[in-house]
């Protein structure tokens, strides 16, 4: 069923709308998956925040004109599926996994900060911790100074009630 002119010209609106607050795009071949396992990968993005779309090549290169996603025109061939997101790691983590599980999804290539990568680089992506876990890392950082400070403060008066209390024992012994 083709679509007529403003259905087109809204899918493409929509696919920009998406673009303007991701950092990163992937394109991978769908060829083979099941709506059940579309279905499943549509719900595991939409936890991560990324969103995952089978649209037409021709919809997907009108609405990357303009944006720093250009540069993902020459993947364009063949039934394509579409992943965007703010959160790089979050997107190469969602397909990766998935593309583990279900052999059918191969991912073709991406966009990270206006440079085209291949599937390896998504890959390595992958494999780096989530912005969560990095800012988790940076506030435990960011913090053992002061809770190290604030311990050998404590130790003072600690050390003299462990005192107090051994002189006590001592005199009721």
């Amino acid at each position: 069923m083709s679509l007529k002119l403003a259905e087109k010209e809204q899918v493409v609106a929509a696919l920009r709308e998406k673009l303007v607050g991701a950092q990163a795009s992937v394109v991978a071949e769908y060829r083979g998956l099941t709506v059940a396992q579309m279905t499943a990968l549509r719900v595991e993005a939409r936890k991560q925040s990324v969103h995952v779309q089978v649209v037409k090549n021709t919809l997907l290169k009108r609405a990357l004109v303009g944006t720093h996603f250009a540069v993902l025109d020459s993947l364009l061939t063949g039934p394509l599926l579409f992943a965007a997101g703010e959160d790089p790691v979050a997107l190469a983590k969602v397909l990766t996994d998935f593309a583990k599980r279900n052999d059918k999804l191969v991912l073709t290539g991406g966009v990270l900060s206006g440079k085209q990568i291949g599937p390896e680089a998504i890959q390595q992506l992958s494999k780096m911790p989530s912005r969560e876990e990095l800012l988790a890392r940076l506030l435990g950082t960011m913090q053992a100074p002061i809770s190290g400070f604030v311990r050998t403060l404590n130790e003072v008066p600690a050390r003299f009630v462990r005192t107090l209390a051994a002189v006590r024992d001592q005199r009721a012994a």
